[in-house]
């Protein structure tokens, strides 16, 4: 379903002008497609987790086809998105929307800024940061990555200089996975190329690049809203275990037809952190099933997205702090 659709809507792209008129037409567009193709993301996500076919190989094939036309390197972020799962929350060793101390260098400069401008201001700047520039600072630079991998780390190489951590993100073993993740988004930036040749280099920007945007836009926004709020804890070496970091996963109110292009991911994530090869059409049992017997520890906020996302740009865009009664730290 989601292929297909996502075709369709490409396929609609290709028909609409490169004039100044149908710029509401690519706008509309541009949401539209990029929405629709989110739900490949999710399939290919499910495929890193060996949730999607018993057969490994056909995991493997579905899931990196799919990301390399979206230009995410499959078997790097398979890679770095098991570290996540391993490491939720953690302020050493997790992966992702890892927020920085207010001991450290970095969260002291974040503080500063956040303190020195207003608070919509701010907001403004971390929505910016987080949704347009966010995931490709991650994939390149490992931007948001746990203090002991060291800044930077990078997708696509595995040695100097993004080799400087505590401990290595990717080891060198892992190499050769990583040079055929990279051959698979150069073989998709080299079909764009020939496609911007064969058309023009603006028919590509819209019809690919106002989608690819799009899908960046949501799959940041379904990860921060998954695992950051004012009261959602980050734990460092001494506090932190499995259970605690899985469990500080948030699940929300994304609606029926986002549900349904994006198989549930934001509705169903604590169950995900609980059992990540669990497929997405039985998440939402095994969701129900968590929230009957666990009603306690089963995270949902049912606040709107968008007034979600704009508390948490406003309120959680610094760095977090101890709290001394839990050990915890906080934003």
């Amino acid at each position: 379903m989601s292929a297909g659709l996502s075709l369709a809507a490409l396929g609609i792209g290709t028909q609409i002008p490169i004039t100044l008129l149908a710029t509401p037409l690519w706008v509309l567009y541009g949401i539209g497609c990029g929405t629709i193709a989110m739900g490949c993301w999710v399939l290919a996500h499910e495929c890193g987790h060996n949730a999607f076919h018993p057969n490994r190989r056909i995991e493997c094939v579905v899931g990196f086809l799919l990301h390399s036309a979206l230009l995410v390197p499959y078997y790097s972020w398979a890679r770095s998105h098991s570290v996540h799962h391993a490491h939720c929350n953690h302020l050493e060793q997790g992966e992702t929307h890892v927020p920085p101390r207010a001991s450290s260098a970095l969260g002291q400069v974040t503080e500063q800024l956040k303190r020195k401008l207003n608070p919509t201001l701010f907001g403004i700047i971390s929505l910016l940061n987080h949704l347009v520039i966010g995931w490709p600072l991650y994939l390149l630079l490992g931007a948001t990555g746990g203090e002991d991998y060291g800044f930077p780390t990078s997708h696509f190489w595995n040695g100097h200089p993004f080799s400087n951590g505590k401990r290595s993100l990717f080891p060198k073993r892992f190499c050769t996975l990583m040079v055929r993740s990279n051959i698979g988004c150069l073989a998709m930036i080299t079909f764009l190329i020939i496609a911007a040749i064969q058309s023009s280099p603006l028919r590509v920007m819209c019809v690919y690049g106002l989608p690819y945007l799009v899908i960046n836009i949501w799959l940041i926004t379904y990860t921060w809203l998954q695992h950051t709020d004012q009261n959602i804890p980050h734990f460092s070496n001494t506090t932190w275990c499995w259970v605690k970091g899985a469990l500080q996963t948030i699940d929300r109110p994304y609606g029926p037809l986002l549900n349904l292009l994006h198989h549930g991911i934001g509705s169903t994530h604590v169950c995900h952190h609980v059992n990540s090869a669990i497929p997405h059409y039985n998440a939402w049992r095994g969701t129900a099933l968590l929230r009957e017997r666990f009603p306690e520890l089963v995270l949902y906020d049912a606040t709107p997205i968008p007034e979600a996302l704009w508390r948490i740009a406003t309120k959680c865009g610094g760095a977090v702090y101890q709290n001394p009664h839990d050990q915890a730290y906080y934003f």
